[in-house]
């Protein structure tokens, strides 16, 4: 996608606020992900991401760090921007930052409707599927070194 740039954004950012609107526009609306549960505690610490298109916010991810292990979450494209990598390049982002920030290893709770994404990105599955605001998940883990 060209104009496109990966960028962290800070808390209190106005791109934050885009972001956010972003993660209610898939989560909430798209998929039915009570509104309750998809904004919590941890966006407060967690390191955000944006995905600028033209200036516009077309996806997000957020990062969570726990030590040597960091979980990547909240992973949300606009839907006229999927297919084109966007997400697979938001990842890569996040991967980037949660080595850069000594992390091991990075877990992360995937959709079971997408875990064959995640599992090209070098994630695997372990575990049971669980479910997560309504929708069934399976846990991912993908190590560093």
């Amino acid at each position: 996608m060209s104009n496109e740039r990966i960028i962290v954004i800070d808390r209190g950012s106005p791109l934050m606020a885009a972001a956010f609107a972003l993660r209610v526009e898939v989560f909430v609306v798209e998929q039915q992900v009570p509104a309750e549960l998809e904004l919590d505690e941890f966006d407060d610490t967690a390191t955000h991401l944006a995905a600028l298109h033209d200036d516009q916010v077309v996806g997000t991810a957020r990062i969570i760090a726990d030590g040597g292990t960091c979980k990547i979450g909240r992973l949300a494209v606009r839907a006229a921007a999927r297919r084109g990598g966007l997400g697979s390049r938001l990842m890569a982002r996040a991967e980037a930052i949660a080595a850069g920030e000594g992390a091991r290893e990075i877990v992360l709770h995937a959709q079971v409707s997408v875990a064959g994404f995640y599992r090209k990105l070098g994630y695997r599955e372990e575990g049971e599927v669980f479910d997560e605001a309504g929708i069934p998940h399976i846990g991912m883990r993908k190590r560093l070194v």
